[in-house]
Formats: C-alpha cells, structure tokens, sequence
C-alpha cells in the first residue's frame, strides 16, 4: 500500500471492526444470521460509505457521509440489542460505545465541513440541507 496521509476515521474504524467482527463469534448460533449479520453488515457498510466520501466530493460526499451515518446509527442499535442479550459485557459495550462516539465524532465533523462546503459553491447549483437534524 503507498504511504498516504491516512483520515484518523479511517484508523478508528477499523480498530473497531478489528474489535467488533472476533465478538459477533461469540454470539449465540441461533443469531448469526440475524442480529450478528446485520451489525457485521452495518460495521462494513460504515467503513466502505467513508471509502466512497474520501474519494468523491462536494454533493456526492456529502451523501456518502450520510450514509455512513445511517450506518453508525445502525450499529448502536445492534450493539444496544447486543449488551441487553447479554451477548455483550457491560465492559466490552462499554468499550464497543466509546468506540463508536469517537467515530461519530469524526463523522460529525467531516458532515460538517463538507456540508458548509456544499452550500457555500457559487451559481446554487446543489440542493440546500436545510434539515441537518441528524
């Protein structure tokens, strides 16, 4: 792989799917297919979502952004699923939580700033996202 300025989301994230992908193993057989899929899904749809932003720009970055964190938001829901099954320890959701935070973080930022981007280019030839309640 050639040396390149790597996004701190990047690192996060897959220090978090480095973490995550072992524990879903230990998930009951029965949920495999169901909750496991969907939050191993939803870990890998996030990370492949920031790929998509970093190599796009202005309104189509801003949509994988989005998607990205439609995705995050999956992943808590999974996760609280996860703790309250007792799948997960209250230390390793504790863990998996923080994790998350800090990756919505980043995001959080990253939305900002191409959101400001988006809406400052000349001639209004982007949609306006006046509904940033996400």
């Amino acid at each position: 792989m050639p040396p390149t300025k790597e996004l701190v989301i990047f690192t996060q994230t897959y220090d978090l799917l480095s973490w995550l992908l072992p524990q879903c193993e230990r998930f009951p057989k029965s949920q495999r297919f169901v909750i496991t899929q969907r939050l191993q899904g939803a870990a890998l749809n996030f990370q492949e979502e920031v790929f998509e932003a970093n190599a796009r720009s202005g309104a189509q970055r801003l949509q994988h952004l989005q998607a990205a964190d439609a995705q995050l938001n999956k992943r808590r829901l999974y996760l609280r699923l996860s703790r309250q099954w007792d799948w997960l320890s209250s230390g390793q959701y504790e863990h998996a939580s923080r994790m998350v935070a800090e990756i919505g973080r980043l995001l959080g930022g990253w939305l900002k700033q191409t959101r400001s981007g988006v809406q400052a280019r000349p001639g209004g030839t982007t949609r306006s996202d006046d509904s940033d309640s996400g």
